[in-house]
Order: structure tokens, then C-alpha cells, then sequence
């Protein structure tokens, strides 16, 4: 951890690339060059460790990134109203523009490790890529061309990487958690379905069930170690 640059606060420059739903900008960290690594925090508005735990990271450096954008908060309304969906009560994970997308909710467990077949339903959109947030991250994708995305998500512990790629296995061993080339269950209209209809390479690092200040000492520095380049050879 880079102890010297802590600070409590984001200094470096952010950038609009859309509006949520209730108007909320949507804003990602620029890397100073080129955006080969871009990392998306976020996404569900339940699991808020992935938004502060990227934060921590940047505030732990003395300037932005060379080659890693940031988003710290694809869903900022779900966020604020602590919901896995947006405002429109959609999962914006299940938006994407796939060959597999379907109108039909989806369901999801109120506790993940929760036992039996129970589950609630949420939304998937009135059509593909519906949702504002989404069509602004697929724009910023557009615009920017990373080369490698990785998503962070909670609480199923693992390192979820269908190519079994380098970067994956480089994660997988700095954070201790088993790499996986499937999640297990279907994941229609999914941010991965929709970048690997494209060929852009996504890893999505499950954070173990863990508080924000656990996750502070473990993933925090593995974060530090991509956003300072660690990861880069592994490109391609």
C-alpha cells in the first residue's frame, strides 16, 4: 500500500460519458495515455466494496494512471438507493445488447448463499440496451478501444475468466482466489456475453463476502498493482 499518497479524497480529473437515469453523471478516471486496461466498478448498485475499493486504490496514488481508466460507479442511482438494479429497477448486467438477451426477468437471491430455489425477480429492460447507463458504457467503450476490461463484482470469491488467459492467472494468484472459465448459471445479456460478442477480453474479479475494511488490506494493493501497470505485459 502506498502509504505516502493516501488522501480522503479523489484529486485526479474525471470525465462525463453519460447521465443515469435520474440524471446523475456518469464519470470515469481518464489514464493519462492511451486506455488499455479500463475497470468498472459498480455495476450493481449492492455491492458498493467494488466503488470504494477502487477509490482507495486511485487515492493511493501520486498521479492518475498511465494506461487504466476507471469507472467507479456504472450504476450511481442503484448506488444511492442501495439496490442491485437502477432506477428503472433494471439490472443493467442483463441490458447488453446479446445474442441472448430475453425481455423475461431474471432472478436473484436476497442472500447469495441463501438455501433453497427462491428467488426474486428483476428486470432486464424493454429491449436490449435500454437502459441510459448502458448505452454510455458501451459508447465509452467504443470511443476508447481498451484493450482488456476487468469488472468488479461481489460476493462470489473467484476470478472469472473464459479465456483462462495470462491476466487471469496473474489475478487469480495475487488474490488467492480459484479461477474459474464459467460462473455456473446463465447469464443472459450480460456486460461479458456483449464483450466477448465483440472479442473484448473481460475478467470479472468476484470479491470474496468480505467488509470494506478487509477488502481495504486484501484486494486494495492488487488493485494498486494494475493501476501502476502490473498487469500490462499480460496484455494480447
Amino acid at each position: 500500500m502506498n502509504e505516502e499518497f493516501r488522501r480522503t479524497d479523489l484529486r485526479f480529473a474525471t470525465e462525463p460519458f453519460g447521465l443515469s437515469v435520474r440524471g446523475a453523471a456518469l464519470e470515469w478516471v481518464p489514464p493519462k495515455e492511451c486506455c488499455r486496461i479500463l475497470i468498472l466498478a459498480g455495476q450493481h448498485g449492492e455491492e458498493p466494496e467494488t466503488t470504494v475499493s477502487l477509490s482507495r486504490a486511485l487515492r493511493s496514488l501520486a498521479s492518475p494512471p498511465d494506461h487504466v481508466g476507471c469507472v467507479l460507479a456504472a450504476n450511481p442511482d442503484g448506488l444511492t438507493l442501495g439496490t442491485r438494479g437502477n432506477a428503472h429497477g433494471v439490472d443493467l448486467n442483463r441490458n447488453f445488447p446479446t445474442a441472448d438477451w430475453q425481455e423475461a426477468n431474471v432472478g436473484v437471491r436476497w442472500h447469495v448463499d441463501e438455501p433453497g430455489s427462491g428467488k426474486l425477480p428483476i428486470g432486464t429492460g424493454s429491449s436490449p440496451g435500454s437502459e441510459p447507463e448502458t448505452r454510455a458504457l458501451i459508447d465509452l467503450i467504443d470511443r476508447h478501444c481498451p484493450e482488456q476490461v476487468i469488472a468488479l463484482h461481489a460476493p462470489l470469491a473467484c476470478i472469472d475468466d473464459p479465456l483462462d488467459s495470462p491476466a487471469g492467472r496473474w489475478l487469480s494468484e495475487r488474490t488467492g482466489l480459484p479461477l474459474v472459465t464459467e460462473i455456473g448459471y446463465p447469464t443472459p445479456g450480460s456486460f461479458g456475453t456483449w464483450a466477448a460478442e465483440r472479442g473484448l477480453p473481460v475478467i470479472t474479479w468476484e470479491f470474496p463476502k468480505r467488509s470494506i475494511e478487509d477488502l481495504s488490506r486484501d484486494a486494495v494493493p492488487v488493485l494498486i498493482q494494475i493501476l501502476e501497470g502490473g498487469m500490462e505485459g499480460l496484455l494480447g
